[in-house]
């Protein structure tokens, strides 16, 4: 198995990894699958990435029928009005990779396309927007994990996926133990992205405040609880993917960002998974309930919903 054409979805902060290390590639086709005026704009201005601009090509669902090689790395909410759009890419052969970072993400796609198709992955990159496009560092990013579900684990298609990445940039390793890699990511979004968001802080704030590392703390915990629950063993998982990518204490994660940036979070992929995973475990997640609930409240804020002039009709406090 070869793998000659790769199409993404969603050329964000995590597609404009896959697209920077595939670029050099003059042996495959590499593109990115649009519609509508996101389809011209990319044609027109292309892909900026680290202070470079690339233009692989763009394609509709319906031109990249087929593709060997399938990424999708959109933002969570957008996945389920994409799914047309990866039924109509997949064909017979092609290899899907969801770089999502969530633990449902596959559930989704695979509502889409039969599950066969999918290799379970997990992508750990610091990547950020500035208004001259994404930037990471090639050098300090831990990459793309990813393997089969079950044996035999160096399949024909983890080898390869391996050799697409060779000699790329890209940073990569196939492991037998990929669901427990993913939810071992999974552990480190819910626990470093979700508390610092709650209050506005830089990551330093987990080693400066007992506060912060109990609410860290409470969340870890209801996460491994129901991976446990799964048959999910963290313990599986590599040593290495237990830490994320050295950053300042001054760092703000993504769902931090999205907030700084008015956006809507991913919220319901993080603690909101967990709150459906609990609920159908029997098990209780009210720090992960306290946790959606506050989010929520601030993207409402964001989206003015609490912006009082002082004519609203009075209520009575209690």
């Amino acid at each position: 198995m070869s793998i000659k054409s790769v199409a993404v979805l969603g050329a964000g902060a995590v597609g404009s990894y896959v697209i920077w290390g595939l670029s050099g590639r003059e042996d495959i086709k590499l593109g990115i699958i649009a519609e509508g005026e996101r389809y011209h704009r990319l044609k027109e201005k292309g892909c900026a990435i680290n202070g470079n601009t690339y233009y692989p090509e763009v394609w509709t669902p319906e031109e990249v029928n087929g593709v060997d090689f399938l990424v999708v790395s959109l933002k969570y909410g957008a996945l389920p009005g994409a799914l047309d759009s990866i039924k109509k890419a997949v064909g017979k052969n092609t290899i899907v990779m969801s770089l999502m970072n969530g633990v449902d993400s596959e559930d989704i796609i695979s509502q889409a396309i039969d599950r066969s198709h999918i290799l379970p992955a997990v992508i750990k990159v610091a990547s950020h927007r500035e208004d001259d496009g994404y930037h990471f560092n090639p050098e300090t990013t831990i990459g793309i994990i990813f393997g089969e579900y079950e044996a035999p684990y160096d399949s024909e298609r983890v080898r390869a996926i391996e050799e697409l990445f060779e000699n790329t940039g890209i940073h990569y390793r196939a492991t037998e133990y990929a669901m427990e890699e993913v939810w071992s990511k999974f552990r480190l979004n819910v626990c470093n992205n979700l508390p610092q968001a709650i209050v506005g802080a830089g990551v330093g704030c987990y080693g400066d405040s007992e506060h912060m590392k109990a609410i860290q703390n409470g969340l870890k915990r209801e996460l491994e609880a129901i991976a446990k629950a799964k048959g999910i063993d963290l313990n599986k998982a590599s040593d290495v993917s237990g830490r994320g990518s050295a950053v300042p204490p001054k760092a703000r994660y993504s769902t931090l960002q999205d907030l700084d940036a008015g956006r809507h979070t991913e919220i319901d992929m993080f603690s909101g998974a967990l709150m459906r995973m609990g609920k159908e475990l029997g098990i209780p997640t009210p720090y992960n309930e306290y946790t959606y609930h506050i989010i929520k409240a601030l993207e409402e804020k964001n989206d003015g919903k609490f912006n009082y002039t002082g004519k609203e009709e009075l209520v009575w406090s209690k």
